[in-house]
């Protein structure tokens, strides 16, 4: 933000002695305030001398212009302890130490579910953010691998001002996604015969599945199994990402539903187009790191953990016998009052 002094430094520099301590000493409470961008050094004393934050504005200007702080102001909100000093409150304005919020994007969210808090942080409606999020040209404009924004936004917990603008938000995500592709990731990923792309997809799937990050590897081994054998992958979460949101549970008519649908896995070869969401460091590594199993299936229990099984025959015992598990978790919610 440029902004401009008003006096000259000359006789006024012995001024800056009385800028040293706080504009209202007998007072603690915290006092917030915002910075315009776009505003003037005179703004910006207006506002910090009606918070009363500042009793001299003239002293304080000559204190900023002597230290070449009233041009390096930045704009945004602020809160800070009433009886700041001058100088470290131009050091928190000149740092630009402002009031931030937590954004947090759990593991597996697709670009919908990320939507609604990018717009409750930056003010901006959730159609919009979505539309801006899903742009068929996003993908090229934040040199992702595509074919859009999905899997590319990196989960973890941000802090951001409050309504900062989307694009900044979309930013500090997909260079969280970058700095995990250290160049020995992309390597390992050239040894698999994998595209940073496929690599990004597989992970998505493998967060889709796992409810227990220990288990992880052993998914992407046998995801990896089933790829090098030109198995179909049968993933429940690409079918339930192709029809839009979770169904639970998951029916065999669900699946024929979206039959020709690229990113149904029981029908289609392969990987999908590109991920089904944004996998975390955990499921990232593994599908960079299988575990070297033999297994080629698995079926989820009521516990969150799979069975694992080499050929169709058991799977289809271990089927019988997590079904069973799960209609004794269901006569249990029934029966309890």
């Amino acid at each position: 933000m440029t902004v401009r002094g008003r006096v000259a430094l000359g006789s006024l520099a012995p001024l800056l002695a009385l800028g040293c301590g706080p504009g209202t000493p007998d007072a603690r409470a915290p006092v917030s305030f915002t910075i315009p961008a776009g505003s003037s050094f005179d703004q910006v004393i207006d506002t910090l001398t009606t918070r009363g934050l500042i009793t001299f504005p003239l002293g304080f200007e000559v204190a900023a212009r002597l230290r070449g702080d009233d041009r390096e102001i930045r704009a945004g909100s602020y809160r800070v302890p009433d009886d700041i000093g001058w100088i470290p409150l131009l050091d928190h304005l000149v740092v630009g130490r402002v009031v931030t919020v937590p954004l947090t994007i759990p593991e597996g969210f697709t670009l919908r579910q990320i939507a609604p808090r990018v717009a409750e942080l930056t003010g901006v409606p959730v159609r919009e953010v979505e539309r801006r999020l899903e742009d068929p040209d996003a993908a090229g404009q934040w040199s992702v691998p595509g074919p859009t924004l999905e899997g590319y936004l990196f989960p973890e917990t941000y802090r951001f001002a409050p309504e900062v603008p989307v694009d900044r938000v979309v930013h500090a995500m997909v260079e969280g996604h970058r700095r995990f592709w250290t160049a020995e990731r992309l390597a390992r990923a050239t040894e698999l015969g994998l595209s940073r792309r496929e690599i990004t997809t597989l992970a998505s799937i493998i967060q889709g599945e796992a409810r227990r990050i220990e288990e992880m590897p052993t998914i992407s081994g046998v995801f990896h199994n089933r790829l090098r054998l030109g198995y179909l992958l049968q993933a429940d979460p690409t079918v339930q990402y192709a029809l839009g949101g979770r169904r639970d549970p998951l029916l065999y008519s669900d699946i024929d539903s979206v039959a020709n649908h690229p990113y149904n896995t029981y029908t289609q070869p392969g990987l999908p187009p590109g991920p089904i969401g944004a996998p975390g460091e955990a499921a990232l590594i593994a599908a960079l790191e299988p575990a070297d199993v033999e297994f080629l299936y698995f079926v989820a229990r009521p516990d969150g953990s799979h069975t694992f099984t080499r050929s169709l025959v058991e799977h289809n015992r271990a089927r019988i016998e997590a079904q069973r598990a799960w209609d004794a978790l269901d006569r249990a919610g029934r029966e309890a009052p």
